[in-house]
């Protein structure tokens, strides 16, 4: 991991251990929700690990907080701004491709708002996220393949398609040159009792 990584891992695995501890739960406890092995949940913790965002995911629904909170330092403003370079990059490619969690809101409907770049040939595949959940996408640049609710759909620049969250789903670029993309998340009832668990993302 580079620099970046390894901040954005340790304040991850702080806020983790934080959380954790505020409920009282033992590793084994967080890791039996969050449907995780006792060994990755301490590599999260101590900040050794690169998780997968499905990881994280699990992780901040079985912490019932959300991926943003997760992810981004704690603000008592009620405006917070990021700059341009300032978002949590959550995925990255062999090829240049990368996920960046660019603003997010606190549950318990929780919507996330992410920057996407995929390089050419790149493919990201998400396990279904908890019941209810909603995806919005609208391509900024290039050619998306979506793979979403049974269905195969082609986006070019200017388009945008919404789709159901909580069935697994891939983001696939068919062409050659990058694809960029915007990409919001909306998950409802994050932290409720009453709320189905994720299968993480």
């Amino acid at each position: 991991m580079d620099r970046t990584a390894t901040a954005l891992a340790e304040a991850i695995g702080a806020r983790i251990k934080n959380e954790r501890q505020a409920r009282r739960w033992t590793l084994d406890r967080l890791a039996e929700v969050a449907g995780l092995s006792r060994r990755t949940v301490v590599a999260m913790e101590q900040g050794a690990a690169n998780p997968s965002v499905g990881s994280l995911l699990r992780i901040s629904d079985a912490l019932g907080i959300g991926l943003p909170a997760l992810v981004e330092p704690p603000s008592l403003k009620p405006v917070k701004v990021t700059r341009r370079g300032e978002g949590a990059t959550l995925w990255r490619s062999g090829s240049g491709g990368c996920g960046v969690l660019v603003a997010g809101t606190e549950p318990p409907d929780v919507v996330e708002l992410w920057d996407w770049t995929l390089a050419g040939g790149d493919r990201h595949d998400s396990e279904a996220h908890a019941a209810g959940t909603r995806e919005l996408i609208q391509v900024q640049e290039g050619c998306l393949l979506i793979e979403a609710a049974g269905q195969s759909v082609t986006l070019e620049a200017g388009d945008a398609m919404g789709f159901p969250g909580d069935a697994a789903h891939a983001y696939i670029n068919p062409g050659q040159a990058s694809a960029r993309f915007s990409l919001v998340v909306f998950e409802p009832g994050v932290g409720s009792p009453a709320r189905p668990g994720a299968t993480g993302a």
